[in-house]
């Protein structure tokens, strides 16, 4: 404005405005898709030997939380979600993943469950980044798959990393306490 380019700016706000609205829509649609074929695969009962699969791993990194807890059922589904790169699907079963949790603990103090979760479902392995590929098939990428091999081995290395920094950060507590 102060250097009399307010049409430029007025020009690139409406171009950047009509570019959001257009990636939400093409978000909005692999979402839908991929939300879908989730439904799909719980009616098929795929989820439930995923999450068969995955409780033996989670009851060992949530070891406070009793096995049939329904905090268990919201915290295997936000894993299912995530591997599935379905973040936004995600989110509200970890919203009453923790909300179960802090039952649990009785306290308004972050549990030792709460933090685990946080930490795994931040790193978050992801099989198929839905998002990132919608992204890329709105910018017309050539190949917009071609980063699953690469995601995958980036998510599972900061999974592994985040348990073991999880951990050790327990145990030093754990052993400072008892002191």
């Amino acid at each position: 404005m102060f250097n009399g380019t307010m049409a430029d700016v007025n020009e690139a706000l409406f171009a950047s405005g009509q570019e959001a609205v257009t990636l939400v829509i093409g978000l909005v649609s692999v979402l839908v898709f991929w939300l879908g074929l989730m439904r799909i695969g719980e009616k098929a009962g795929i989820l439930k030997k995923l999450a068969s699969l995955f409780k033996p791993l989670i009851v060992k990194l949530f070891p406070e939380i009793p096995k049939d807890h329904p905090a268990m059922g919201y915290i295997l589904s936000n894993f299912i979600a995530n591997l599935f790169g379905l973040g936004n699907a995600a989110t509200p079963m970890g919203i009453k993943a923790m909300e179960e949790m802090k039952k649990l603990s009785r306290s308004n103090e972050a549990s030792r469950s709460m933090v685990t979760f946080l930490v795994i479902n931040t790193s978050s392995l992801t099989l198929i980044p839905t998002t990132i590929i919608a992204i890329r098939m709105q910018y017309n990428s050539a190949a917009p798959t071609e980063i699953v091999g690469t995601t995958l081995i980036a998510t599972l290395i900061t999974t592994i990393c985040a348990i073991i920094i999880d951990r050790l950060f327990y145990y030093r507590r754990e052993r400072k306490h008892k002191k």
